[in-house]
């Protein structure tokens, strides 16, 4: 998505003329469940029309006889009648099951905004269909366009859907270049906390334990996205995401530490001065600024108390300390389904290491050799990336394998 777009973003329908219709994909994860706290905040402006989960029913049951959404898509068939049973009689709306039930979410003609907080590549076929669709998709599953950013960007284009970014970092950007051209910016600079381990002696990461990787010093989060914030491999997803979103080459994609996460972008301009957004560290914050976009409203959230917070420190990312972020840069130069096969060999990697003991350092170690080993494929093409995810799950699983 080009800069110059930004203004067409910005001229959106005005949202107070009725409640949009959200579609939440992964209803019951952390983005899931923000995003309707949102919506139970601004029942006049949002209306959950539709929740889409995999398997936790709990939640998702007391989501439904809450929000009463006209259709809840659930994709582990097995769990069913579970579900039935427990919403009973306390909803009276259509129940959609398997894995393709989320993907025909998106793409209803009912559906005024897509919210994809799926996990994973899980995401991709929604994101996809919503874009093909011509939808307003506000996306937080950066798998989608870290996989298939080239194929969902061309698409949006020819569909004219609207892609809103939901990650706190490039839904910072987004709202810094709104009506700027793109030959006024010289660098767009995303930042980090640093994870965990931003000050851990380098010698002691051999020992580094999966509940110590889970301990994210500013955000909640699912565990994978925990750990890859560790790994900074997180952030190295996001230079791609904003190359995708921006239009902007990797050399003009930067990167800061910033453990406040009071900073969540800034742009250096073509003049030398430099332009910064900055908040509390809540997901409701961004969440709430695509479903409501282009109008800001009350997010009963505080403000950023600037006095009392004293400080803001800024560094550069020690590639020592983070090699993963450089394995995202290169896969990001590579194209292709270098992307694709980085993100898959990753998703096996952080599994093994939280529940079957592979070595910290192993993730970046082996996420290079994956790399090195992946198939020559000259195509971007959707088909062809989920292709390139499943040799590589293949490939990582036997390399974790053999190493355990």
């Amino acid at each position: 998505m080009a800069l110059e777009e930004a203004g067409r973003l910005h001229r959106m329908s005005d949202p107070t003329e009725a409640p949009r219709r959200v579609a939440v994909l992964g209803s019951t994860g952390s983005i899931g469940r923000s995003t309707l706290e949102v919506i139970r905040r601004l029942p006049e402006r949002l209306s959950a029309f539709a929740l889409a989960a995999s398997s936790r029913i709990d939640a998702l049951a007391a989501q439904t006889i809450e929000h009463q959404p006209q259709i809840v898509a659930l994709a582990d068939e097995s769990r069913a009648d579970d579900f039935r049973e427990r919403v009973g009689q306390a909803w009276r709306g259509e129940l959609w099951i398997g894995a393709d039930a989320a993907t025909r979410l998106a793409e209803l003609a009912e559906v005024d905004v897509v919210l994809n907080g799926l996990v994973g590549a899980a995401g991709l076929r929604p994101s996809s269909a919503a874009v093909r669709a011509g939808k307003v998709v506000a996306l937080a599953n950066k798998e989608s366009l870290v996989v298939a950013g080239s194929c969902l960007t061309r698409e949006a284009r020819s569909s004219g859907a609207i892609l809103l970014p939901v990650d706190s970092e490039h839904a910072a950007i987004f709202q810094l270049l709104l009506g700027q051209p793109q030959r006024a910016v010289r660098r767009l600079i995303l930042t980090a906390s640093g994870g965990p381990f931003r000050t851990r002696g380098l010698e002691s990461f051999e020992a580094i334990l999966p509940e110590e990787a889970l301990r994210h010093p500013t955000w909640e989060m699912g565990p994978r996205i925990t750990v890859d914030s560790a790994t900074l491999l997180n952030k190295g997803f996001e230079v791609l995401e904003a190359h995708w979103l921006f239009g902007l080459p990797p050399d003009r994609i930067g990167v800061w530490i910033h453990p406040q996460s009071i900073v969540h972008g800034l742009v250096e301009w073509v003049d030398g001065s430099t332009t910064a957004q900055l908040s509390a560290p809540d997901m409701k914050l961004p969440i709430q600024a695509a479903l409501c976009h282009p109008e800001r409203v009350a997010a009963g959230i505080e403000p950023c108390d600037l006095a009392q917070i004293g400080r803001l420190d800024f560094e550069e990312p020690d590639p020592r300390r983070y090699p993963c972020l450089g394995l995202a840069r290169r896969a990001l130069e590579e194209g292709e389904t270098a992307p694709s096969v980085l993100n898959a060999a990753d998703e096996v990697l952080v599994q093994a290491f939280l529940e079957r003991g592979l070595p910290f350092l192993q993730i970046g170690r082996m996420l290079a050799r994956v790399l090195d080993e992946r198939p020559n494929v000259a195509s971007d093409e959707l088909e062809d990336v989920l292709e390139a995810d499943a040799w590589a799950r293949r490939r990582t699983a036997a390399l974790v394998s053999a190493a355990l």
